[in-house]
Parts: C-alpha cells; sequence; structure tokens
C-alpha cells in the first residue's frame, strides 16, 4: 500500500500563525534565557519527551517541533525533565495554547526493560547513555506533573507510548490488562500514529480560539466521551462482532452500469428512477463513515482473553485509513462508565508533504546543553538517512503498523539527496560514508498497490503474507536510481544499507539485489528469517525458509562476482506464540548445519497493541475468526521455558549445555548429544561454564509451561511520531573461518457479550 483516496488538507496550505515573523530557532528553546534571546515572552506550544533533545528528523520531537514552528507557533521543549515533583515543567513558562508530551521514540518500558524484566544498564537516547533518566510510564507521570504545574492548559499525548496504549491493552510488565492511557493520563487528547496533519490543524485551531473539549473531528485522535455519546444524528454504533471477519473487497464501480430501483409514482404516470452501482456504492461508504464500531469494553477484555482476541482481530481489521471506522471502547462501571473514542487513522503524507517535514532548518545535532557527552542513538544514527515511513509486511510482533501504519510514504530523490548533501557538508565528523538509505525496512521505497481503488477497501493484515499481493508493485527500479545517484554525489565514498531487508520482495529483482550486493553491503546484511519452522513463521506472518535460500543464493553468486567476501547476518526469535521447544530444537540443528554460531539472541517480548502480544496473553490466534472453540496457539511463559528456547539459539555456549541435555533427553533426543558432526552438544562440561539444572519431575515434560509468571516490577518508564525497534542491536560479528557463515548479533455490572465464555453478565 502507498496511497489512499481519502482526501487531506495539505500541511503547507495553511495561512501562517503570526509568530512567524521570528524565524526559526537555531535549537528549539529548553531555557527562559534561549527564549529571551529569541524575543519571546512566551511559548505557544511547549513539547515534553523523555528522551534528550537532538534536533534532527530522526527524533520526534524535533520533527514536531521543527514542523509547528513553520507553521509560525513558537515551540519550546522540556527534555527528560525530574519527574518528582512540578518543578522542571515551569522554567518555560506556561504555554499558551498546549502542552504535547511524550515518552521519547520508544515506549518508555521497553526502553528501560529486557524481554525478562531485567533492568537495562544504559539509555540509548541519554547523555552518555545514563540509565533511570525517565520514569516509568512517562507518558502519564509527565502528564500528572505538567497538570500540577498549569491545570488549566490542555494536555494532548502521542508518541509511540501514548499510540500503542490507545485502547485497553495487556502491559507485559505488570501483567495485566490495563487501560487506555488516555483515562491514565487525564489528557485531554491522544494523537495516534504519525500525526502531523493532526498536530498541525489542532495547533491553528486552537489558535483560532476554538476549545480542545470541542475538537472531535480530526483524524488519527482519541479521546475520553459519556458514555453512548456519538457525533451527531446521522451516526450509529455497530457491535464489532459484525466486523470480525473481513469483508470483500468492493469490486471497481461502473460508472455506466445501470439498473431499476423500485417505482415512483408523479402526475398520474409511474416514472422509474435508475440508480447506477457508483451510487448505490457512494451510499455504502457514507454509511460506513458514520458508523462507530464499539470494541468489548475494558473489563470485558480484562477478564476474557477471547474477548480480548476478538478485540485485537477486530481493531486491526479497522487500520486501513481507506475504509477504517471510528473504534469506541468502554471504560469503567456504573456511574463512572465512559467512552474511549477512537476517530480512523491519519491519511498519510504525500511525497511532497514528507519532503516538507525532512527539509525543516534541522540544526542536525545534540543541544548545546550536552556539551562533549555521547548520546548513542545519536551517534548511530547522525550519517543516516530516513528515505520512507511504514511497512505493509505485518509481521505480528512489530510495533510499526500499529504506529506507522502498512502504507509506504516515501520522499523524493531530490530530497533525499538533499540530505546526504547536507550531512557532508555540515555534520561534523562525516567521513564520506553513509551508514543507511532505509527506514522501518530497506526495500519497500514507493512501492504501492496497484489500484487505489483496491487500496482503499483493503482488509488484508499483510500485502505480502501469506503471500505476495498480486496487486502489489514490487519495482525495486526507484530504489535502485536513488542508490546510483547518492554514492555519485562528490564526496560520498560509500553508502551502506543497515535498515533490514525485506528478502521475499528483493528476489524479485535479481537487478536490485546485485546493485545492493555489489555496491551497497559493508562486508555484512542484516536479513530476518526469525524462525525455519512453519508453526511459529505463520504467526509471525513471516515468509517460509524458501525465500531465504533463494536470496541467499543470489546474494552468494552477486558477492563472489564482485570478488567480494560478505556474509549475512540472520535474526532469530525463540519463545514468539506458536513455538514449541521442538521447533526450537530444529532450527539449531538448522544453524549448526548452516555454521551458525549466534552472539547476541532475541527473545519474545510482547509489546502492547501487537498481534503477537495478543496471542501470548490468551492462547488465541486473532489471524482467523475468534471463538471460544478456535485455533489455540502454544505460549511459552515460564522464565526456565524462555531461558531452553534461547539457549536453542547459542547451542554453542558450553553455560548452556547442561540445560539443553536436561531438555533433550525429556523429549526424546538424547541421539543429539555427543561428540560427532551429528550431534547437537557434547554430553561433556567444560570445567567452571556451568552446573546442570534441577531435574524436571518423573511424568513432567520439558514442552511449554502455561503457567501465569507474575511480573516483579514494583513501580511505575517515542515522539509525536516515532520508530521503535527496541530490543535488536545491529553490532556485526567477527568473520567466521573461510568457508563458514559468520556469527550473528542482534541487539464486572456490563452486559454480557456475544462471544464472553464467562457465566452471567
Amino acid at each position: 500500500m502507498a496511497t489512499t483516496t481519502v482526501a487531506a488538507k495539505p500541511l503547507t496550505s495553511y495561512r501562517k500563525y503570526w509568530a512567524l515573523r521570528f524565524g526559526p530557532a537555531p535549537f528549539l528553546p529548553m531555557s527562559r534565557a534561549e527564549m529571551d534571546a529569541l524575543g519571546w515572552d512566551e511559548c505557544d506550544i511547549i513539547l515534553v519527551t523523555g528522551d534528550a533533545y537532538i534536533d534532527h528528523p530522526s527524533f520526534g520531537m524535533a520533527l514536531v517541533g521543527r514542523l509547528l514552528e513553520a507553521q509560525g507557533f513558537r515551540v519550546g521543549l522540556i527534555s527528560q525533565p525530574d519527574w518528582l515533583s512540578s518543578d522542571d515543567f515551569k522554567p518555560l513558562g506556561k504555554p499558551k495554547l498546549f502542552f504535547g508530551i511524550t515518552a521519547g521514540n520508544m515506549d518508555s518500558m521497553v526502553n528501560r526493560y529486557t524481554s525478562d524484566r531485567k533492568i537495562r544498564s544504559d539509555d540509548a537516547y541519554t547523555p552518555n547513555a545514563a540509565p533511570d533518566r525517565r520514569p516509568d510510564r512517562a507518558v502519564i507521570v509527565y502528564s500528572q506533573r505538567a497538570r500540577e504545574a498549569f491545570p488549566d492548559v490542555p494536555l494532548v499525548i502521542g508518541g509511540i507510548e501514548a499510540s500503542l496504549r490507545r485502547i485497553a491493552h495487556y502491559d507485559y510488565w505488570s501483567d495485566k490488562v490495563r487501560r487506555s492511557i488516555l483515562p491514565h493520563s487525564k489528557a485531554d487528547l491522544l494523537l495516534f500514529g504519525n500525526a502531523e496533519r493532526a498536530l498541525v490543524e489542532l495547533a491553528h485551531r486552537l489558535a483560532k480560539g476554538e476549545k480542545i473539549s470541542e475538537i472531535r473531528d480530526l483524524r488519527g485522535t482519541a479521546f475520553m466521551v459519556p458514555h453512548g455519546w456519538l457525533p451527531g444524528p446521522e451516526w450509529a454504533a455497530a457491535d464489532s462482532t459484525t466486523v470480525d471477519t473481513p469483508g470483500a473487497v468492493h469490486p471497481h464501480p461502473d460508472p455506466y452500469a445501470m439498473e431499476a430501483a423500485a417505482p415512483r409514482v408523479g402526475a398520474g404516470a409511474t416514472a422509474i428512477r435508475i440508480v447506477s452501482k457508483a451510487e448505490r456504492l457512494a451510499k455504502t461508504k457514507e454509511a460506513r463513515a458514520h458508523t462507530a464500531i464499539r470494541l468489548p469494553s475494558h473489563e470485558q477484555v480484562r477478564d476474557d482473553p477471547v474477548l480480548y482476541a476478538h478485540a485485537s482481530r477486530t481493531f486491526h481489521l479497522e487500520s486501513n485509513p481507506g475504509n477504517a471506522r471510528a473504534l469506541v471502547q468502554a471504560h469503567g462501571e456504573g456511574a463512572s462508565r465512559r467512552d474511549l473514542w477512537l476517530n480512523p487513522p491519519p491519511i498519510p503524507l504525500s511525497t511532497e508533504e514528507m519532503d516538507h517535514v525532512f527539509g525543516l532548518p534541522y540544526a542536525r545535532a545534540p543541544h548545546p546543553r550536552y556539551g562533549d557527552a555521547k548520546i548513542p542513538a545519536w551517534e548511530m544514527i547522525r550519517f543516516s538517512i530516513n528515505i520512507m515511513r511504514g511497512c505493509f509486511g505485518g509481521c505480528t510482533f512489530c510495533s510499526i503498523t500499529e504506529h506507522e501504519g502498512r502504507i509506504i510514504q516515501s520522499r523524493s530523490e531530490t530530497s533525499i539527496l538533499h540530505e546526504i548533501e547536507q550531512i557532508r557538508d555540515k555534520t561534523p565528523g562525516f567521513t564520506g560514508v553513509i551508514s543507511d538509505l532505509g527506514g522501518p525496512t530497506a526495500n519497500m521505497y514507493r512501492m504501492a498497490c496497484r489500484s487505489p481503488a483496491i487500496e482503499s477497501s483493503c482488509r488484508r493484515l499483510s500485502c505480502v503474507f501469506p503471500g505476495i499481493c498480486e496487486n502489489l508493485g514490487t519495482d525495486h527500479a526507484p530504489l535502485i536510481s536513488v542508490y546510483r545517484k547518492a554514492r555519485a554525489l562528490p564526496g560520498i565514498k560509500k553508502i551502506l544499507i543497515s535498515s533490514g531487508l525485506r528478502y521475499d520482495l528483493a528476489v524479485r529483482s535479481p537487478e536490485y539485489v546485485k546493485e545492493l550486493v555489489t555496491h551497497h553491503v559493508g562486508g555484512y546484511l542484516k536479513i530476518a528469517p526469525e524462525h525455519t519452522q512453519e508453526g511459529p513463521l505463520s504467526k509471525m506472518m513471516k515468509p517460509g525458509m524458501s525465500s531465504y535460500e533463494r536470496f541467499k543464493q543470489m546474494f552468494d553468486k552477486f558477492s563472489k562476482e564482485a570478488g567480494k567476501e560478505q556474509y549475512l547476518i540472520p535474526y532469530f526469535i525463540a519463545a514468539h506464540p506458536g513455538t514449541t521447544d521442538e521447533d526450537m530444537l530444529e532450527l539449531a540443528l538448522w544453524l549448526k548445519k548452516n555454521g551458525f554460531r549466534l552472539d547476541q539472541v532475541q527473545t519474545f517480548l510482547p509489546t502492547p497493541l501487537a498481534i503477537a502480544t495478543a496471542m501470548w496473553h490468551t492462547e488465541k490466534n486473532p489471524l482467523r475468526k475468534v471463538t471460544a472453540d478456535s485455533e489455540s496457539v502454544a505460549v511459552v511463559r515460564g522464565g526456565r521455558q524462555r531461558k531452553l528456547q534461547k539457549a536453542f539459539l547459542r547451542y554453542h555456549d558450553p553455560a548452556n549445555w547442561p540445560l539443553l541435555r536436561e531438555a533433550l533427553k525429556a523429549m526424546g533426543r538424547s541421539d543429539l548429544i555427543g561428540p560427532g558432526k551429528r550431534h547437537l552438544i557434547p554430553a561433556w562440561q567444560p570445567a567452571g561454564t556451568a552446573t546442570a539444572s534441577a531435574p524436571h519431575k518423573p511424568g513432567q515434560s520439558a514442552h511449554v509451561d502455561k503457567r501465569p509468571q507474575k511480573s516483579a516490577l514494583a513501580g511505575p518508564r517515542s515522539g509525536i511520531p516515532g520508530r521503535q525497534s527496541p530490543t535488536r542491536r545491529t553490532t556485526p560479528a567477527a568473520p567466521a573461518k573461510p568457508g563458514k557463515a559468520p556469527p550473528a548479533r542482534r541487539h464486572p455490572d456490563v452486559p454480557r457479550h456475544p462471544l464472553s465464555r464467562r457465566k452471567g453478565g
């Protein structure tokens, strides 16, 4: 997907606010002294973020800050405030229009805790990677402090933390289904997804005197309303069970096709009114546009896993900006019962709008207040270019789709090349190497559905699973052209591609693979098969290994032709829903057969709203119609089982051998223990490497532990918009011996619902 037929007001068409006369600031001010230097007596908008302030479009608050500045607003910024009091929310004074609050480029809980619920030792978005510079559930905490500082100022929340928590959601760290973040934060409005359109219009309407409590028609926004509220008499609400299965794609309307309507009598004669199919279709779409889908309430999804899975499925089916309807979800019981209202998703930006957003006068550096401190996130992206956003892959474990959507939004060649020149000419330390031209994926640039009509009515969760849609254009020529022009720029020595490659798309273009392998691989190329077995792959919505094998053949062939020794770095996930110990064993055997010894590996982390998280919490499969008797999903919950599945990925580590030996014996696979090449692990144990874990009790299975595990966390921790890729690291491993693949690194009084299994209410 890449476009939509729904009209949207261009970002650059608004009449600029009067404060445009002040011009752009060198950096958005973070102190009263900086405001004085700019001649400001107040800020129109103050943004609060959990990240260090880096004035670069890869960082959400810088992007939206500069966008609002370009509309003429005076924008101040509060970065990583002390949340123990409201003092740090006061230095810039009272904002004239609103506070915009985000946790940062990552969800604060993902940022601070690992998939094993252990506290991370560093924070890549903080000067010198210092930990503990943001609270748990930062959006909630920051909102509370901002409200304490200035009780009458509107609060607007956004970014990935707010976006992924906009409806009732399972929270891995507290091991419960939490309410929407809106009632928790007591914010006036939530902006979800890439929020440029909603943010710009909101600012202008507030500047004209509208009350935020009356702004209820902005796409991409959520707010709390009285239970049963509807925007107008033409609106109706429908139960979510009416959309539990995807509807058929509407056929193309034939404007010349005519059909007879009911006879109409007039002036003593019978007249037949002819109604076109196009008119009938338009009426259907109009009715859809004024229908809100009521999801099961927070209390219902909290108490019934089937309803949670059903709500997840419905939520994702109503995610295409071209046909999505408003969603409603009740929160609370009795007199306190209120509705969460979500308008349809935002309309994606056009190429011209993308160019405008990325072409704003960023300083392309951290704020001077940080001095010489190193900010790892900045060091990683300072020489990289974001050429697009969105992803139509639909991987169930990924946060990109829920936040950025499936529509690909691409920048123009001119905009991309200009940014490369900006890096070359203005970024200190540039040596001629661009570290990445990519985004959420490396090779979806300018890819689109061939038919806007089909795209606007499509309800597929992925354009490439179970196979690549016949309506999807997979032409890599525009991307090849960008690569060639970029590396031909004066002063550019090398253009590397570091974003994850979608190899099932790449194999459709041998010319692209050759271009990539010959010129843009710095010895290593990361790709993400995630698994080798059909069980987990079907729950991930990932392609089978045949696509990987085809790509590897191309990669090796073109590397040899270029006279280069290059390696593929594959990523794999342990403990993903649908993964059994036998699946992990088969993956370990595949790794050994192919000479892979993984260093850093990834264990599945259930993030809010993701389909895989719904599987993990409910043991149901929302990819299919959900009922009490529908498909169950094997889930690994216990810490020991998660450790075991992770150990299979690192079968070569002696510290894992005792656990693996015990598991292999319990699985009846003792034949894989021994000294030969056909064995997975040896029978002997090097001194000091590990001690054997306690054996299973007689009759106890070494398979899947489904006992619920409570979180041990004891307290409450990314922009408008942002990107999130929390658990992978991209540091390449050292090459393996010649002929071997290298080791890889990776960073209750509620009505009974029709699907409910609960007895009674």
